[in-house]
């Protein structure tokens, strides 16, 4: 039935533009009557925080939606069934759940979807504005205003793997790369709530510290993509104990057929399914991997504790026992869906800390001339 829907219809695109709007109307009007006798910059540090943290939720309920399997709840872009809602599209459903109750298309599944799409829209509204008030207050910014239109770049990009994630039927790549920029788009949020400041609020990193700190973020950003990599090819469950993996230190892999990364969800380049030895080699590399950045930020925390950034070192050693622990929920207790988010989230709290981390050194000495001041 899904394959006589047209991928793209943009029947319902003013409604959902206009209830993004509306959604990010709230925060807006919020923030504006509160903080009115605050200076332009105080009211966009707090609308970017608002932003981060909704943004933030958008990452967490993107994550519930793949894990319920309602990626193609709605199997068209960007409404329904070229409905705004799922009510539009009553017929379509109900036909679609009844030929395969537990198929992609259910009313839980179509429900899931969309309202992600509108907590998205809503994202995307806030940031179109975060765009324009500082373009309009740019002289008297600490900042310069081109981090906020690469933000609004950034979220149409976003939306654009959004489209595809549904179009190209949740291709792995698309959907992995589709968490990538939804981790990047917290970054980039967090980056300038902290430029906003007046001054840091932590002390200076030696050199070497922060050359240092460098290699933690690619560290931790492989090992994200890794994870998104085992998430989007439902290779979870190819290792169901902990430490050893089938019964072994070291089970038979397919790294070749594991990370062909252009192919479709479930099929090698062949044709043909995707071998277990496959899923399992994805598997074990993320885990393999997970070993090395514990180490890599542990060490790290540690020498940053020594130079008196105790708050920060906490942080991402608390960070790393939470993935810890929601990992190994999900191997040993079948990826119950409540762990596989929270691991969704602690990827997500990595990403916010070490960039938060990474401003506050920038402005040691005002270096945000990353973009022109």
């Amino acid at each position: 039935m899904n394959e006589a829907v047209a991928l793209y219809d943009l029947s319902p695109a003013v409604q959902l533009l206009l209830l993004g709007a509306l959604l990010a109307l709230g925060p807006l009007l919020w923030v504006v009557w509160r903080q009115r006798h605050e200076t332009p910059a105080v009211r966009l540090r707090t609308l970017t925080l608002i932003t981060l943290f909704l943004t933030f939720d958008l990452v967490l309920f993107g994550a519930f939606t793949r894990l319920t399997d309602s990626g193609l709840g709605c199997p068209d872009w960007p409404g329904c069934y070229g409905s705004a809602t799922p009510l539009g599209a009553s017929a379509e459903i109900t036909a679609a759940q009844n030929a395969m109750p537990t198929g992609p298309v259910t009313w839980s599944k179509a429900w899931i979807e969309m309202i992600h799409r509108y907590l998205a829209t809503g994202v995307g509204g806030l940031i179109l504005a975060l765009a324009f008030m500082t373009w309009r207050h740019r002289r008297t910014l600490p900042m310069s205003p081109a981090w906020a239109w690469v933000t609004l770049f950034w979220v149409c990009l976003q939306g654009a793997f959004g489209a595809w994630t549904v179009t190209m039927k949740l291709f792995p790549a698309i959907v992995t790369l589709h968490l990538l920029g939804g981790l990047g788009l917290l970054a980039l949020l967090r980056i300038q709530s902290v430029f906003y400041q007046e001054t840091s609020m932590t002390r200076p990193m030696g050199p070497r510290l922060m050359g240092a700190l460098w290699w933690v973020m690619a560290l931790v950003l492989l090992q994200i993509a890794m994870g998104g990599w085992v998430s989007t090819n439902y290779a979870v469950l190819a290792c169901t104990e902990f430490p050893t993996c089938q019964g072994s230190w070291w089970p038979p892999m397919d790294f070749k057929g594991g990370f062909q990364l252009w192919r479709e969800l479930g099929v090698a380049r062949s044709g043909e399914s995707i071998a277990f030895a496959a899923l399992t080699a994805i598997h074990y590399s993320h885990r393999l991997m997970a070993y090395v950045v514990i180490g890599a930020v542990w060490w790290w925390s540690w020498s940053a504790w020594r130079q008196g950034h105790g708050r920060l070192a906490l942080a991402l050693v608390g960070l790393t026992l939470w993935q810890f622990i929601s990992g190994l929920t999900n191997v040993v207790l079948d990826w119950p869906l409540i762990a596989a988010v929270a691991h969704t989230a602690g990827a997500a709290g990595f990403v916010v800390v070490l960039s938060g981390a990474w401003a506050q050194q920038q402005i040691q000495g005002r270096r945000v001339s990353l973009f022109g001041r």
